[in-house]
């Protein structure tokens, strides 16, 4: 009978109550995580959650192949950040204590952000910048990556004075804040950098300007990530420009609303 009516003229109408059926499946799961997201969460931008466990193995394979190392120590690097309870406890701390506590979750969630980690531990950078420090959380894990590995330094731009609330602790050691716009900050910078972070604003000009104004501090084995990647496509443009691979990965939230964003990386 299916059959059957699959290829008569009332296919479309017998299909219609299966398809109202689909699109309220899926409606009513992101309504409930919108209502318990707006009941249990401060935030407001940069949104934070963590990811779903297979997204986080695609993560785990998504920076095994851009970096060129095995899967297994990958892995080891995300579950090195993930059990991190003094990290959580700082962050918490902080949180909890800062005069944005209003605006900010006290419980870590790192998102696609165990990949920015992960890329530090396993390309032992000297020196890393990062445009767009916010609270600082991505600040912090950018950090304890450089910790972990023994050495390097985080070098964090916003224009924003009250950025970067959350950095404090031993990581504020290896951190070095500067407030000003990224454009003339990384102009006037001459140390070499081995990898860079654009995560500040996110229109498709300011973007490809930054990549433009730190290239020629770029080592030649650096790494250069798009955060928020889905914005613009700057990063895989500024890439095929100069013959450099281009990779992106996508995030899966899990428990939230938000449809996610994703990582891009241009390398040599």
């Amino acid at each position: 009978m299916r059959r059957h009516v699959a290829v008569s003229p009332a296919a479309s109408l017998a299909a219609f109550p299966v398809r109202v059926k689909a699109v309220v499946k899926h409606d009513w799961r992101t309504i409930e995580a919108s209502v318990s997201w707006l009941v249990r969460s401060r935030e407001h931008t940069n949104l934070t959650y963590d990811l779903t466990p297979l997204n986080t193995r695609h993560l785990e394979w998504f920076a095994a192949s851009v970096t060129g190392r095995p899967v297994s120590e990958v892995r080891q690097y995300v579950a090195e950040l993930v059990q991190n309870t003094e990290l959580r406890s700082h962050i918490k701390a902080k949180a909890t204590e800062g005069s944005r506590r209003r605006l900010t979750d006290p419980d870590a969630r790192y998102g696609r952000r165990l990949g920015w980690y992960v890329l530090v531990r396993a390309l032992r950078p000297n020196r890393v910048i990062e445009t767009g420090t916010d609270k600082g959380l991505g600040s912090l894990v950018l950090a304890e990556a450089l910790l972990q590995n023994g050495s390097g330094r985080l070098f964090t731009i916003d224009t924003n004075p009250q950025a970067g609330f959350l950095i404090g602790g031993k990581w504020a050691s290896v951190i070095d804040q500067v407030q000003g716009d990224s454009h003339e900050v990384l102009r006037s910078t001459t140390d070499a950098v081995d990898l860079f972070l654009h995560d500040s604003l996110h229109t498709y000009e300011y973007e490809m300007g930054e990549f433009h104004a730190v290239e020629p501090l770029l080592t030649e084995g650096a790494m250069v990530l798009s955060d928020n990647a889905t914005e613009t496509s700057a990063l895989m443009d500024w890439a095929e420009e100069r013959g450099w691979r281009f990779a992106f990965f996508q995030e899966e939230p899990a428990r939230h609303w938000y449809r996610g964003d994703g990582i891009g990386v241009a390398y040599r």
